[in-house]
């Protein structure tokens, strides 16, 4: 089989390919341009909308809508924050609702998230629809473990937004809210992937299983490129933990050995072709559960056919052994980290 000879790239942990638009069941979200400032002026300039946003003044004056149009895109590039408006089509034309943000550059590995909706759309279910589409993007795509937000206390509709997609209450605080002129006391939430996607599924007891957690069985493996570099995926939207990265592979079929798992996951996962002679035995993972116990025996590969790819949308990042731990992973894939690095 034919070496891997070919220079992979090798992006840094916020080099991001992101998708400039985000879609829910009703909705579009996409990056704001200048042409939307006009709606969005006269939507925000809203006592009853502005009072409940900690950032923005009252009267909002025309030229800060502009500004901050323009500022967003550099603030994209930056990885600090990504804003999108929220559109709808009504007639066949678009029409703008509100918008929606995430802010990574105050606590490291957190994002913050806010929105707003022009009033004219409330009670439609909307913030609802964006918010939990929004915040298991993030929690998926960008280099965070935890989406964080505030509501101002006597904001109770937005507070049961926050509950219903998922983000836990966890205490309470103050902000400065410019429109209302100082403090004032806010419901702090959060959520977690473990919050949004839930943990690590169960695996189904078999009828002969004996008494205590199910054993489950994964094959995972390490491809190292000519430059002893190491490839990582992430685990997509609609996955257990996703968001997370982790060696390629998965779950050993009934009556697979790890090796044939293997074969089959990375060409379903990653478009490449391994033969079993190139798989080698390496170390393993023994990690437990709150339901079931993890058993992963990791395998080196150095040698496939065809160019890795994300045949399921997912991130792929090949990795100095050194910076491996700048990437989070399953916490059954961390101990594997420290024999990697050793032994590359």
């Amino acid at each position: 089989m034919p070496s891997a000879r070919r220079r992979a790239p090798a992006p840094p942990p916020l080099a991001l390919d992101l998708p400039t638009t985000l879609t829910t069941e009703r909705l579009l979200l996409r990056p704001p341009v200048a042409e939307d400032a006009e709606q969005l002026h006269r939507l925000v300039n809203d006592w009853a909308v502005v009072r409940m946003l900690s950032r923005l003044p009252f009267p909002y004056p025309r030229t800060l809508t502009d500004e901050w149009i323009a500022s967003t895109a550099e603030q994209r590039i930056k990885g600090s924050a990504y804003h999108l408006v929220i559109t709808g089509q009504e007639d066949g034309k678009e029409l703008v609702i509100g918008c929606v943000g995430l802010r990574l550059d105050k606590t490291p590995n957190v994002a913050n998230l806010g929105y707003w909706v022009g009033r004219q759309f409330w009670g439609h279910g909307v913030a609802t629809e964006v918010v939990g589409r929004v915040a298991r993007w993030a929690l998926a795509n960008l280099p965070v473990a935890r989406v964080e937000a505030h509501v101002a206390e006597d904001n109770p509709a937005s507070a049961a937004v926050l509950r219903r997609v998922g983000l836990r209450e966890v205490g309470t605080g103050r902000e400065e809210f410019l429109a209302r002129g100082g403090d004032h006391p806010v419901i702090r939430f959060e959520a977690t992937r473990d919050d949004l996607f839930g943990a690590v599924e169960t695996p189904a007891p078999t009828p002969d299983a004996a008494p205590g957690k199910p054993l489950l069985l994964v094959a995972a493996c390490a491809l190292i490129d000519v430059d002893n570099r190491v490839l990582l995926a992430r685990r997509p939207e609609g996955k257990k933990m996703a968001g997370l990265w982790e060696f390629p592979g998965g779950k050993l079929n009934p009556g697979e050995t790890p090796e044939q798992a293997l074969i089959r996951e990375l060409k379903e996962e990653l478009g490449i072709d391994v033969a079993e002679a190139c798989l080698a035995p390496f170390a393993f993972a023994s990690h437990d559960y709150d339901r079931f116990h993890l058993l992963m025996p990791l395998f080196l590969c150095r040698r496939w056919k065809g160019t890795p790819t994300g045949v399921e949308g997912q991130a792929l990042a090949w990795v100095r052994p050194n910076k491996l731990t700048e990437y989070d992973m399953p916490a059954a894939d961390k101990p594997l980290i420290p024999l990697l690095r050793d032994f590359l």
